[in-house]
């Protein structure tokens, strides 16, 4: 059971704009946003924040930014985020392949070196108390630039955001992501938890 409900989509007439930006990253509003939206300007100010993370003119590929937020979403537990970055990866060319191979990325030759290290990074930096170390960073100077980096972490920052929100509310997973998680992630101990009204 949420925290708070989702308002309506139509709640809030001057974020419609905002509520676009999602619609085409997600293919929908998420109830994250819609629960948000009763302080607007954490809406935009987080749909501005997005737009930098995930801009189109990126250094690290779109759809790999969302295997990162996958990733720190794992190691910050929250199911919710995990299946949403999962969607938002497909719809931003990640195969489907790659996809249902994400429990096996480190032995999997759909992922390359660069991209295991970096997903490594994400695990480290999602967990709590941080991972990184120097270790880690050294492997991902070999392997990406500085600039790279650091949207790699701007990625999984953004996320982090999202992961303390949405399972401190216990947002309600929506249709589309609660069958790619059943579909994709359960084979690997995903069940929805909080995200999924038991009935």
């Amino acid at each position: 059971m949420p925290l708070l409900p989702p308002l309506p989509k139509d709640h809030t007439p001057e974020l419609s704009d905002d509520f676009a930006l999602f619609e085409d990253i997600l293919g929908f509003v998420p109830n994250s946003l819609l629960t948000m939206q009763r302080k607007p300007e954490i809406v935009k100010g987080f749909g501005a924040l997005t737009q930098a993370v995930m801009a189109q003119d990126s250094e690290v590929d779109l759809g790999f930014k969302r295997l990162l937020a996958h990733f720190s979403s794992r190691a910050a537990g929250c199911q919710y985020c995990e299946a949403h970055s999962l969607i938002a990866a497909k719809i931003h060319g990640i195969s489907d392949e790659k996809v249902a191979a994400v429990w096996d990325y480190r032995t999997s030759p759909l992922y390359s070196e660069a991209e295991r290290i970096a997903l490594d990074f994400a695990l480290a930096a999602g967990s709590v108390p941080n991972g990184v170390d120097d270790d880690i960073m050294e492997s991902m100077r070999q392997h990406w630039t500085a600039n790279q980096i650091v949207e790699i972490l701007a990625a999984v920052s953004l996320y982090g955001f999202l992961n303390r929100w949405n399972d401190s509310m216990a947002t309600q997973l929506e249709a589309a992501p609660k069958a790619l998680g059943e579909t994709v992630l359960a084979k690997g101990g995903w069940t929805g938890g909080k995200h999924i009204s038991k009935q």
